[in-house]
């Protein structure tokens, strides 16, 4: 069940459902190695037999030349599992995937510039969202600011942060520039932000063609 203010701003009250069950089993050889990017979702960390099956995608992942993205999904997820969750991000992960809150959670500080820093030497790509004030991309040694994509007006942030991941990753996953990968992933945002409910009620790609992303 999600709540929606008419701020545009939701409250989750969330059933992880079949998810809860997934277990290193699940992970499949073939779907691993054909994928050039495998998402995780930072959700699933609460169980044992899901960090299991994190590892074994990682493994599988890295085996065949494939990358590792993990979204951090909520701050209630980092406050519980901050010191799996940095080992997991220094050992495993190549693309993380952060809300300014989770990502002030992490290193425990209210300074989002701080925890930025912070989070640096840790990461070899990262891309930290922030609402209205857009999104940033760290990338070894580099820092680059992506604007919002304006909307008319914010009705329901739900999806908001897995539809700028989708964006990064298509533009990752064919070899567009870092800066676009962002123009893609804000513009996916907007998107959603723009009407009730998670997914998009267009064609991302006629947006991107039409902005010339």
């Amino acid at each position: 069940m999600i709540n929606v203010t008419p701020d545009g701003q939701r409250t989750m009250c969330t059933f992880l459902g079949a998810s809860v069950e997934f277990t290193d089993d699940d992970v499949e050889r073939d779907v691993i190695e054909a994928a050039k990017i495998v998402y995780l979702e930072g959700y699933l960390f609460d169980a044992e037999a899901a960090r299991r099956a994190f590892a074994k995608a990682a493994a599988l992942a890295h085996g065949s030349g494939r990358m590792i993205a993990l979204t951090l999904s909520d701050s209630f997820v980092v406050e519980r599992h901050r010191g799996g969750l940095m080992g997991f991000i220094e050992s495993q992960v190549d693309l993380l995937f952060a809300n300014e809150a989770e990502l002030t959670s992490l290193f425990q500080t209210s300074s989002f510039d701080q925890a930025l820093e912070a989070l640096r030497p840790h990461v070899k790509l990262a891309a930290v969202t922030r609402s209205e004030k857009g999104s940033v991309i760290l990338s070894q040694g580099e820092k680059l600011s992506v604007a919002a994509e304006p909307v008319e007006k914010v009705v329901d942030t739900t999806g908001a942060g897995d539809q700028y991941a989708a964006g990064f990753m298509f533009g990752l996953a064919r070899g567009r520039p870092l800066q676009q990968c962002g123009k893609l992933a804000s513009l996916a945002a907007a998107e959603v932000i723009s009407h009730y409910g998670p997914r998009p009620n267009v064609s991302l790609a006629e947006l991107a063609a039409a902005k010339g992303y």
